[in-house]
């Protein structure tokens, strides 16, 4: 521990501006919540009612609940914040407090998705270019970064080297405190000590939190309003399950020849882009692993055969898409695929999104899944978003903007 940092924790408490009402301990967070909790992405949210019961308003302050961390004081709208992955980032910017975001854990797998999709609605994404890097969160790290508030989990953190609870009390208190839900990502089993009381949220239910956080409960409102149409024009045109395509979605692993292939419709926020589109998952009865998915490899994939296959975290920077397609299309076993013959093998969304990169990747997976019903997806070269006439958008481009940028 070096001097600086010894200074920092016995220095006056954060709670002068952001208080840590929540008990982050197991045991009584959420009282009634439970880790089955959470409803399915394709209904509106509609918290409301447990918005009311878990927030208050006092003079200026108010207070904020989300399982694991309970309940959260603010006294003001916070100014530097810790947005810990993709999603929070998306969420924090679409609410208009892009500028808000000081640090992420790696900038440079999270900003280009988040680039990608901005950009399309010319919307300024400068603020992502001004990233620190919060790295694997070490405690010495979260000093430094002096953030208001850190959007993460700290039931995830508990799992960390270096952390334990009192650690991050300590964090919290002299701090900001943490405020994020990572489980809900996959439904994934919390660590046992917050197994009882953890709750899952949808993410737009997670977004109706944070609009409580950032006090932009109207943008939430039209930006949820906006994603209730457009799910209801998606579903409302599905074909019959006897016309749907099968589809499998999958992370390319080249070097090990093989796919990492991931469930299509299961719960979680992950999956929220592809589960609405109700289409037939070829893996369906694949046993897959603590973390959703399962290596599988070209023969395994050519016997299941899916009528299209989504590239997982294709929209990002976390591999070459040209090439993985090129990789794919040159094996002997892959190109006998009916997707790659009939160049159905498409880069899809990353996965880790928020409510703006919802709406894009709605669209996408809707129009490579349903090119007859939606109008065809034009591909991916890695640069912008493509271009389609506006009559075959599935959602208004400007009025996302303009929710953004405050015109509501």
């Amino acid at each position: 521990m070096t001097n600086d940092e010894t200074t920092r924790r016995d220095a006056p408490s954060r709670r002068d501006y952001l208080t840590y009402a929540g008990a982050l301990a197991a045991g009584g967070l959420l009282s009634g919540c439970s880790g089955g909790g959470g409803t399915d992405e394709t209904t509106a949210t509609s918290t409301a009612t447990q918005s009311s019961e878990t927030s208050t308003t006092a003079g200026d302050s108010y207070s904020v609940a989300m399982s694991p961390a309970g309940a959260v004081e603010f006294e003001a709208v916070p100014q530097n914040v810790l947005a810990g992955s993709t999603n929070y980032l998306d969420i924090t910017a679409a609410l208009g407090h892009g500028d808000a975001a000081k640090s992420t854990s790696r900038p440079s797998t999270s900003t280009p998705s988040l680039k990608y999709y901005y950009q399309a609605l010319g919307v300024s994404t400068d603020w992502l270019d001004d990233l620190k890097r919060a790295g694997s969160y070490k405690k010495e790290t979260l000093y430094e970064l002096d953030s208001d508030v850190h959007f993460v989990d700290p039931a995830y953190l508990d799992t960390l080297d270096g952390w334990s609870q009192p650690d991050i009390d300590e964090v919290a208190e002299n701090v900001g405190p943490f405020f994020g839900n990572m489980y809900s990502r996959k439904h994934r089993d919390p660590p046992e000590a917050y197994s009882d009381s953890y709750q899952y949220y949808t993410l737009w239910e997670m977004t109706e939190k944070y609009a409580e956080v950032f006090q932009e409960q109207a943008r939430f409102d039209e930006l949820n309003a906006l994603r209730t149409d457009l799910l209801d024009h998606i579903e409302s045109n599905l074909p019959s399950k006897a016309e749907r395509p099968t589809a499998a979605m999958v992370y390319p692993r080249l070097k090990k020849d093989s796919f990492y292939v991931q469930t299509f419709n299961h719960k979680g926020y992950f999956y929220a882009h592809t589960r609405p589109m109700g289409a037939a998952d070829v893996f369906a009865d694949v046993q897959r692993g603590e973390y959703g998915g399962k290596l599988v490899d070209y023969e395994a994939m050519l016997d299941r055969d899916p009528d299209v296959i989504l590239m997982n975290h294709g929209i990002s920077s976390y591999y070459d898409v040209p090439e993985t397609k090129h990789a794919i299309r040159d094996d002997s076993v892959g190109s006998q695929l009916s997707a790659v013959q009939n160049d159905r093998l498409y880069a899809s969304g990353n996965p880790r999104q928020g409510p703006i990169m919802h709406l894009f990747q709605l669209e996408m997976t809707a129009k490579q899944l349903y090119p007859d019903v939606f109008g065809a997806w034009p591909g991916y070269d890695g640069d912008t978003y493509p271009e389609f006439p506006e009559s075959e958008r599935l959602f208004d481009r400007q009025r996302v903007a303009d929710i953004i940028n405050g015109d509501i």
